[in-house]
């Protein structure tokens, strides 16, 4: 049976490259699919992966009707056998729903990929409905890391290497942007929680604040512990 299949996780964990890999083993197999994406890193009608792949695609933009659409192809003769949704987590809950509704009635597989939350840990609207409505929800396994090392859970938007808490929901940028420029960081709970960039901690190991400690030979004897018999 046709499925909608959310695969989520952090940024940097490989949704695009996922994206990509599907479209090739499928159309290796003589298949056709219709890629969409909103507001990809490389620009407009693009899907992009940080490895440096990239490929056309449909650009969702705000009110485009996703079942409206294909059902236009469709009936003009034109093929789909599968359709692709990145950068998920811009749509409307409406155009999910559109998504859920060619699995429905088109009889198409829909794999849907995105991140969960944003950068106030805020669940983004089109994420959280297809986690309402998805078949399956798939976490990706390839883990993006903190800079402590720990894995990557939360999304950090940051400016100028400091992380920021507040402004619009969707600003679009990328975790390999310049330190001066908005940009994004991947972070596990605690540092996201503590707002410790890896900028911020770099800049507190290097403050002239925190002075070493020299610990003199007599010091050294006096800490000592006595040894009694």
């Amino acid at each position: 049976m046709p499925e909608l299949v959310f695969f989520s996780g952090t940024m940097d964990c490989g949704k695009s490259t996922l994206a990509l890999q599907i479209e090739h083993n499928r159309s290796a197999r003589g298949l056709q699919g219709m890629i969409f994406t909103r507001d990809d890193r490389a620009g407009e009608g693009k899907l992009s992966s940080r490895l440096g792949l990239v490929t056309d695609a449909v650009e969702a933009a705000e009110g485009f009707d996703f079942y409206a659409y294909l059902v236009a192809h469709l009936s003009k003769g034109g093929r789909c056998d599968y359709v692709i949704a990145d950068e998920a987590q811009f749509l409307a809950p409406e155009q999910i729903d559109q998504l859920a509704r060619v699995v429905d009635d088109l009889d198409l597989d829909v794999f849907a990929f995105g991140i969960t939350t944003d950068f106030r840990s805020k669940l983004f609207p089109g994420s959280q409905r297809l986690v309402e409505l998805a078949d399956r929800v798939e976490v990706l396994q390839v883990e993006a890391l903190c800079w402590c090392g720990a894995r990557a859970t939360h999304n950090a938007r940051t400016a100028g290497g400091v992380m920021v808490v507040e402004g619009a929901q969707v600003v679009v940028g990328d975790v390999n942007q310049s330190p001066d420029e908005i940009g994004y960081e991947v972070l596990c709970r605690r540092h996201h929680r503590r707002r410790m960039t890896a900028a911020t901690a770099r800049a507190a190991a290097l403050s002239p604040d925190v002075l070493p400690v020299e610990v003199t030979e007599e010091a050294a004897v006096s800490a000592r512990p006595t040894v009694r018999s």
